[in-house]
């Protein structure tokens, strides 16, 4: 039997989707269901004066409006509220109390027998308020912006700037060619296609099911469980299917405390199901002010890097990623320094998005290095290739694997590079002037403890358990591909169990870790059921595995083999026969190994813009990604995560920002007909290679492909559209005004 690790499996769970048979959150039903609709602030901080709920309450069909006057008894401490992944501060608490932090705020429930009714009633919601000062402009809060704190656990020290190394400011000031400049994006939401909701199914005697879009189950129950002090046995948490998550998944989001509110509220089962415009009160990629000086010699090489930030957050959490210290895992420099401020507004919480600080401040990085390459003028691949790093420069340590190398010499041969015309404005397609751009892409590639259970049945079926989620990623099918390789079945006898709080402990799904958890988990826990049947095999009398250690024999095409002697077997029905069993079942945690070395993914990217030079619309028309992400686990579906973050990577270049109106704080844009994002007429060649690249971190080889593929796109087209139009736009997204200034 061929193995089905690296190839391009079809995902398991496609069927399922395409004839509607899989169920997302908002699809789930229970006897005599309720419908929630949620009344948001239309202010940006202030206080609740007085909320009439009393039109609403008359009509037909409503069963109650919800308050914080009236809500039910809900947690009053922060540590409750606090989930897996949130960052120092006060998390917010919906229905709460009088205070309004942001436009969008959750202020009422309306509770109804039908969605149609409760709209309706929530329409008729009367509020009143004691508005406050607002500033929702980062421009405006700069100079006040505050130091990122230091880290108070492990997740936050992951985020932290690295330390200055040597003396940036005075290398700086002697180089021999210098580079500085500030480069800035907006604030951008996620916009997945389901919309955020949660179905609260009320059990009896206190017990509730809650089906949430989350990208983490056990995390959200824990977080429920805190804020309405519940046992776990008592509040289950299921996630089957995710239509997209991009990051805004990772914590609990408001639908399921409203949900659960109700629920317990009214003791029925209750759906809340966010409008397109709600979805925009949840998180946002930050807006992110940097400026960047770079310092080089006269051999093009490095001799000082300065990056500082500005990012956006709350004004009650201090959310931050580590977003200035990417250099330092790509370019050689002895001198370097970092700073990273937050800029404090009111509006709800920023939040990881696909990518999470390197799809940003990369961006800038990368444009800075191909500004210095034209002050330098040499080839930007030439300067990158100059500069390269065989060690992590902040902590010295070398890395598992890096074949950037490498991409960049297949991804420029791809491409075409070695015919680029250096000169701007040179290359020309009739009326389109046509320009070529690169940068590189750097992502980390960590991996998380996690439990895998496999029950193994004498009749040669497998069930693979684990409480991940698979936000659209083929987590259900790369969990069937190596379970079917570790333990030497077909893809069809693997039946994968996923997204359900009852399940083994898993980590949230995000950071590309998920991938290499639970693969790894996968291959110990059928290590266990492998080194089991060996064990009730050398029973068997005469057996020709009598003498064979667990190291000495796999599991293939449904026996226990020897792979020193392929005709000495066992199957795996005469070993369980042998021990009077019908089935095995193992439960165990793996957990990563302590290594002093850098874990990365890395790429290269190369884009081709044209440009039409009276209008100054830009369509992207090529793009290569070259992509190292040590072993890939599934070819089709690998390309596929390539391939969407590439046109995401089209989006942030060229499309995406959300609008403010700073006068009243709310988002004028709040809708998929005027937030822009790529569509297919905007997509045209995108190729993607997979270099090898063998890495030992874990034992199938494997680092994860969800965000590498968007770092670094943004940056190869801006740099493309310089060398066509000679105009250097710093300013995220390249829009054809900024051009035609």
């Amino acid at each position: 039997m061929a193995p089905y690790i690296g190839t391009g499996t079809s995902r398991i769970d496609g069927i399922a989707k395409v004839t509607g048979a899989a169920k997302y959150a908002a699809e789930f039903n229970a006897p005599g269901l309720l419908h929630g609709s949620i009344v948001a602030s239309t202010i940006a901080k202030g206080r609740l004066r007085r909320i009439d709920a009393s039109a609403a309450k008359r009509v037909e069909g409503v069963v109650d409006v919800l308050t914080h006057t009236n809500r039910p008894r809900i947690a009053d401490d922060d540590k409750a509220y606090k989930d897996d992944v949130a960052p120092s501060g006060s998390p917010f608490r919906p229905l709460y109390d009088d205070r309004i932090l942001f436009s969008g705020q959750p202020i009422a429930l309306v509770v109804a027998e039908t969605s149609e009714v409760a709209r309706y009633a929530a329409s008729l919601v009367e509020v009143e308020y004691e508005k406050e000062p607002h500033v929702t402009d980062v421009y405006r809060q700069r100079d006040a912006a505050i130091p990122v704190k230091p880290p108070t656990n492990e997740f936050e020290a992951l985020f932290t700037p690295p330390k200055t190394r040597g003396a940036p400011e005075q290398a700086l000031a002697a180089a021999a060619v210098r580079h500085e400049a500030e480069y800035t994006t907006p604030i951008e939401h996620h916009n997945p296609m389901e919309l955020y909701a949660a179905t609260v199914v009320y059990e009896g005697h206190g017990k509730l099911t809650v089906y949430d879009k989350t990208q983490g189950v056990q995390n959200v129950q824990r977080y429920l469980c805190g804020v309405f002090d519940m046992k776990p046995e008592d509040l289950r948490v299921v996630s089957p299917y995710v239509g997209g998550a991009f990051g805004v998944g990772l914590r609990p989001q408001f639908e399921a405390v409203l949900a659960v509110l109700a629920a317990r509220a009214l003791r029925r089962s209750v759906r809340v199901v966010l409008t397109r415009p709600q979805m925009y009160a949840l998180g946002y990629r930050p807006a992110m002010i940097q400026r960047i000086a770079l310092g080089a010699n006269s051999g093009a090489t490095l001799d000082a890097i300065t990056h500082d930030a500005v990012t956006v957050t709350s004004q009650y959490e201090d959310y931050n990623r580590q977003e200035t210290g990417w250099s330092g895992l790509l370019y050689t420099c002895a001198n370097a320094s970092y700073a990273h401020k937050l800029a404090k507004l009111d509006l709800p919480t920023s939040c990881d998005m696909r990518g999470p600080s390197a799809a940003t401040g990369v961006y800038a990085l990368e444009c800075a290095m191909d500004e210095l390459a034209v002050a330098l003028n040499i080839d930007p691949l030439d300067l990158r290739l100059r500069c390269y790093s065989e060690r992590n420069q902040d902590t010295g340590q070398p890395f598992s694997s890096k074949e950037l190398r490498e991409c960049y010499r297949q991804g420029a041969e791809a491409f075409g590079w070695d015919k680029r015309n250096p000169e701007p404005r040179s290359t020309r397609d009739g009326r389109d002037l046509v320009g070529w751009g690169m940068a590189t892409g750097v992502w980390d590639a960590w991996q998380a403890p996690i439990t895998v259970r496999i029950v193994l049945s004498a009749s040669g079926d497998a069930e693979v358990a684990c409480a991940t989620s698979d936000i659209g990623t083929c987590t259900y099918t790369i969990m069937a591909q190596v379970a079917a390789d570790m333990l030497g079945l077909p893809l069809e006898a693997i039946s994968v169990k996923l997204g359900d709080s009852s399940l083994p402990q898993s980590p949230v799904e995000g950071g590309s870790w998920i991938a290499a958890s639970v693969s790894s988990g996968i291959a110990t826990t059928a290590a266990a059921i492998r080194d089991e049947l060996l064990r009730l095999a050398k029973q068997i009398p005469n057996s020709p595995l009598a003498s064979a250690a667990p190291g000495e024999v796999a599991l293939v095409d449904g026996k226990l083999v020897s792979k020193a002697d392929a005709s000495r077997s066992v199957s795996i029905a005469d070993a369980m026969r042998q021990g009077a069993v019908t089935n095995i079942e193992r439960e165990i945690t793996t957990n990563p190994g302590q290594d002093a070395r850098a874990h990365n993914t890395h790429s290269a990217i190369f884009a081709e813009v044209k440009v039409d030079e009276q209008l100054g619309v830009i369509r992207v028309t090529r793009v290569v990604s070259a992509v190292a992400a040590g072993r890939i686990l599934n070819a089709k579906t690998a390309s596929s995560q390539i391939l969407g973050s590439v046109v995401w990577g089209i989006g942030m270049a060229l499309r995406e920002e959300t609008l403010i109106d700073h006068r009243d704080g709310r988002i004028a844009n709040a809708n998929i007909a005027e937030y822009l994002v790529p569509v297919n007429a905007d997509v045209q060649d995108i190729k993607v290679i997979f270099v090898d690249e063998a890495d030992d971190s874990n034992p199938l080889g494997v680092k994860g492909v969800g965000e590498i593929g968007i770092v670094g796109v943004p940056a190869a087209i801006a740099n493309a559209v310089y060398h066509a139009t000679g105009k250097r736009i710093r300013d995220l997204p390249i829009t054809l005004d900024k051009l035609l200034v």
